[in-house]
């Protein structure tokens, strides 16, 4: 398995797919709770659209280093940056999701030349007193390091009502592997959670952002609700915003190839090449 060693502490765990000779690459960034595996069911779409993909996980996250946290935005924006050197990567696209929309808005506002468009997806720039509780909650979740509770207590807050009802089955084995989950990950979510909590505030940095944007939020999100995706938008030259009806906060799972479609739509439409 292919991993980075940023510092002496640090060492992400990363992936590359798709066309690995293409001039346009896409850079998956994952939500907290996830791993590369989460954009697997993406790939094979993309792949026919000869890009290459680069996948990682966030230090904190399961199988990258869990130093001591918390973190910053700044640091895993400089980290990716480190790792599209290292892979000669000059620029790329993102698509980021919660977390990892949050991580692209600070890697675009520090490091432009690196960015050609982006994808936000359910992400914020600030915070209000409901969402600062709903993570705070996570915490004493996380520090029992009992994967099935952790799982069932954050679920109602990620998952729509109709996607809970007609995927329960679903939802149980999730559960079940959350259950298996070591529990470096737990200390490694607590780092996370403590990062998004002290350091998520950049509203007022995103005017700096000029590549093109799409901001893409579940209708139904009660954990980063419309309003974060509208600020968001409002405040990015160039941007467009798009709800997505009956969608929790995890459209990833929720809608899959609704996002898909908005998702290469969007980067076909901005490309620089014809396909």
């Amino acid at each position: 398995m292919p991993f980075l060693n940023i510092q002496e502490e640090v060492s992400l765990f990363y992936e590359v797919k798709g066309d690995l000779e293409s001039s346009e690459t896409i850079v998956f960034l994952n939500g907290v709770m996830a791993s590369t595996n989460s954009w697997y069911q993406f790939l094979p779409t993309f792949e026919r659209f000869n890009y290459k993909m680069l996948l990682h996980d966030f230090k904190g996250q399961l199988k990258s280093s869990k130093p001591q946290g918390p973190y910053s935005f700044e640091e895993h924006a400089k980290e990716l940056k480190e790792l599209m050197d290292f892979l000669k990567i000059k620029n790329a696209s993102l698509i980021g999701t919660s977390y990892g929309g949050e991580v692209a808005l600070k890697f675009a506002m520090k490091f432009p030349e690196y960015v050609k468009k982006m994808v936000i997806i359910d992400s914020v720039s600030e915070l209000d007193e409901v969402l600062r509780f709903f993570i705070k909650g996570w915490i004493p979740l996380a520090r029992k390091e009992n994967g099935e509770e952790f799982f069932y207590g954050i679920m109602p807050s990620i998952y729509s009502d109709s996607y809970i009802r007609k995927n329960y089955k679903e939802l149980e084995k999730r559960a079940l592997a959350t259950d298996k989950m070591p529990k470096e990950y737990f200390k490694g979510q607590i780092y996370l959670y403590e990062t998004f909590l002290q350091d998520v505030y950049m509203t007022k940095e995103l005017q700096k952002i000029k590549s093109p944007t799409l901001v893409i939020c579940g209708e139904k999100d009660i954990l980063k609700p419309l309003k974060f995706s509208q600020i968001i938008a409002d405040n990015i030259p160039n941007s467009e915003f798009v709800i997505i009806p009956d969608c929790g906060h995890v459209v990833i799972f929720e809608k899959p190839e609704e996002l898909v479609t908005l998702s290469l739509g969007f980067l076909l439409k901005n490309n620089s090449f014809k396909v």
